[in-house]
């Protein structure tokens, strides 16, 4: 069962993009495309991207080099994707201060890119864990991904503890799972690149990440579909902070 290309290991390729296709349809039928319109756009087109890596790992006229290519499109996709949809969520966290959201937002979703398309750069021309320069420039690519995304989502959550910062639902869960994800394959990487797992415990580490995917998607799930419970809380108004004021000359600063 623990195997590659076994019915398991088929179901958690598979149906974790199913259920996130789904999810991306139920947004769009609910009406939230408008609150969330890059995390459709991730949900949608990352779950598409990974089932063509499923269909071209199994179609039997695609060649192991195509595959790895179609895997490095997918990867490059998913990757700035996934960057637009941190930048939505800083955005939404600093909502209150409308200049400090935008500009947060741009220069996240422009730092992210920016990383992506160097660290795909380098990894095109480095030597990794693998002889065929296409894998390994997958492999290097994934590392530089995951540790940048889990930067910038403990940046994140420092940000918002220092300075108080109201979390929504919507960007609570969707920036949970994405950290989650992040963490368990910088986890996997750091266990195979010290360790030298045997290639079963390899596979093994490949069922886990797949596993935590699919845990993911139902987190994006529960936390974006489940009405919140309405509580009421007695309205108090807090002191003027840093934020207020750096948006208060930001503004300023533009209106010149």
């Amino acid at each position: 069962m623990l195997q590659a290309h076994s019915p398991l290991w088929n179901y958690l390729w598979v149906a974790p993009n199913l259920f996130l296709l789904v999810l991306g349809f139920l947004i769009w039928k609910r009406g939230f495309s408008r609150q969330f319109p890059a995390f459709l756009a991730f949900a949608v087109l990352a779950a598409l991207g990974e089932l063509a890596v499923f269909g071209a790992d199994i179609a039997p006229f695609v060649s192991a080099p195509n595959f790895w290519r179609v895997a490095w499109a997918n990867l490059l996709l998913e990757t700035l994707l996934k960057f637009l949809v941190i930048g939505e969520v800083v955005s939404k966290l600093l909502f209150p201060y409308s200049s400090i959201s935008r500009m947060a937002r741009t220069l996240v979703s422009g730092f992210g890119a920016t990383m992506v398309l160097l660290a795909a750069l380098v990894a095109g021309f480095a030597h990794g864990d693998s002889p065929v320069r296409l894998i390994s420039g997958v492999h290097l690519l994934q590392q530089t991904v995951f540790v940048i995304q889990a930067g910038l989502i403990v940046f994140i959550l420092v940000l918002a503890a220092y300075f108080h910062l109201h979390w929504d639902r919507w960007s609570f869960g969707i920036l949970l799972g994405l950290g989650i994800s992040a963490c368990e394959h910088l986890a996997a990487w750091a266990a195979v690149a010290n360790a030298s797992p045997s290639p079963y415990t390899r596979t093994l580490l490949d069922f886990l990440g797949m596993g935590t995917f699919h845990m993911c998607v139902l987190i994006w799930f529960y936390y974006l579909m489940v009405p919140q419970r309405v509580v009421r809380k007695s309205v108090v108004s807090l002191p003027e902070n840093n934020l207020a004021v750096w948006n208060r000359e930001l503004e300023r600063l533009l209106q010149q």
